[in-house]
């Protein structure tokens, strides 16, 4: 399935074609201050529709996920970086996609405070 997602201004537009899955909620410091509620993907299920110069990012703790943002509005739709076994990774924030009906989902919680 093809899902559509945007920050709130629209100026980072996206695709993600997967099938639904888990999501996680993370309680590190800037999961729990953003409110992300993230699906984590191969890189390849996730189409740019806006260019990546026209975002910013940042990064935290190890250095490993680039947390992209609008310039704009603040939103923070999706993160990027590599997994611990060196493939390109995306996380989604969920709350940032079309149509998602978020009390549906399986939700695992993470305790990203202790890593």
């Amino acid at each position: 399935m093809i899902y559509k997602g945007s920050c709130h201004c629209g100026k980072i537009a996206y695709e993600v074609d997967a099938e639904m899955g888990e999501a996680i909620e993370c309680n590190c410091s800037n999961c729990s201050r953003r409110g992300y509620l993230l699906w984590f993907l191969p890189r390849s299920k996730l189409t740019l529709l806006t260019p990546e110069s026209g975002m910013a990012h940042y990064t935290f703790n190890t250095h490993r996920i680039r947390h992209y943002f609008c310039h704009t509005c603040g939103s923070t739709p999706f993160g990027m970086g590599k997994g611990k076994d060196g493939a390109e990774t995306v996380a989604v924030n969920l709350r940032c996609l079309e149509g998602i009906d978020l009390k549906s989902l399986k939700i695992k919680h993470v305790d990203g405070r202790s890593l």
